[in-house]
């Protein structure tokens, strides 16, 4: 784990990028479903600014990751409670006992399509989140193919198979990889000319209005035992609507979606949720405004949607 030093923004300057250790900390609570972490959660995909907001900085100076070579693998942290260390002879004392980990019912590999499909999506909502979060994003060797070292997450002294790359996993697991490679080809830090000058797509998201929300539009649930957040950030000047959905709830959860959208409309998604959009995408009922659409997210599921504006601001 990195040291408290550099999870505190303690650097000076915009010369240094910073490790975001409590990026890690508090996306892997919301999205294991802890309780009292959503306020943390939004804090983060947004650039933290409860840790960097005093300083005045970019969130570029955040280093978004929830993995790195020192911890779990990306597989591990969904597929282990515990720490498995026992091949280094210490009576698995050593590496940290904070993983904030799930192994989605089952610990270590597991022939259960449920649970593997659970995990393989656990895998995704983290490198959604990670990839799209106001910041620099920062992934670790392997977590694109789901590596594993077994559930051992000191592993920085073998030079064996538990730390080694096996490129087998690319086609074992492709549907990841393709994952990543969608994230990495929209990633919301693409330059873009806006006013005759050349920006980040990250500056423009931080700087526009954003409007939070829970199932309900405009009526985040902060409160202890919340699980799922969206937030609507609004690029008038560019005509774009971005909405991101995270439902972190054991069950599925119907979001109410902004005036931006209508059904029918243009609308993307990005992820395995882009061929099922369309099914998912109705009008809501019960005293919902008229002509108002919903998004049902499935359990544990991070969507990300775009959309041309078809109201004015």
């Amino acid at each position: 784990m990195p040291p408290a030093s550099i999870r505190s923004a303690s650097f000076v300057g915009d010369s240094w990028k910073e490790w975001n250790g409590r990026f890690r900390d508090d996306v892997r609570s919301f999205l294991r479903g802890e309780a009292d972490s959503v306020v943390r959660f939004a804090d983060r995909v947004t650039g933290s600014p409860a840790i960097y907001g005093h300083e005045q900085r970019e969130a570029e100076q955040s280093v978004n990751f929830v993995t790195c070579h020192d911890g779990f693998t990306l597989n591990d942290l969904v597929s282990y409670d515990r720490k498995h260390n026992e091949a280094q002879c210490e009576d698995n004392r050593d590496g940290t006992d904070d993983n904030r980990s799930w192994n989605c019912g089952v610990e270590g590999p597991t022939d259960d399509p449920a649970i593997e499909a659970l995990r393989n999506r656990q895998v995704k909502n983290f490198l959604c989140v990670t990839l799209l979060s106001l910041g620099m994003p920062m992934i670790l060797m392997g977590d694109e193919v789901r590596r594993t070292q077994g559930g051992n997450n000191n592993a920085y002294c073998r030079d064996d198979e538990a730390t080694w790359l096996d490129w087998t996993l690319m086609t074992q697991h492709a549907d990841v990889h393709r994952f990543v490679t969608l994230l990495i080809a929209r990633r919301l830090l693409r330059s873009v000319e806006h006013e005759h000058r050349r920006v980040s797509l990250t500056e423009l998201l931080g700087q526009a209005p954003r409007t939070w929300h829970g199932v309900r539009l405009g009526e985040p649930d902060w409160s202890h035992d919340s699980h799922s957040l969206a937030v609507t950030i609004d690029m008038q000047h560019e005509g774009l609507l971005f909405h991101l959905i995270a439902n972190a709830w054991w069950e599925p959860l119907e979001f109410a979606l902004p005036a931006g959208w209508r059904a029918g409309g243009p609308l993307a998604a990005l992820g395995r949720h882009r061929a099922r959009l369309a099914a998912g995408h109705r009008r809501v009922g019960g005293g919902a405004a008229a002509g108002a659409c919903a998004y049902r997210a499935d359990a544990r599921a991070v969507v990300v949607l775009v959309a041309r504006r078809t109201v004015a601001p």
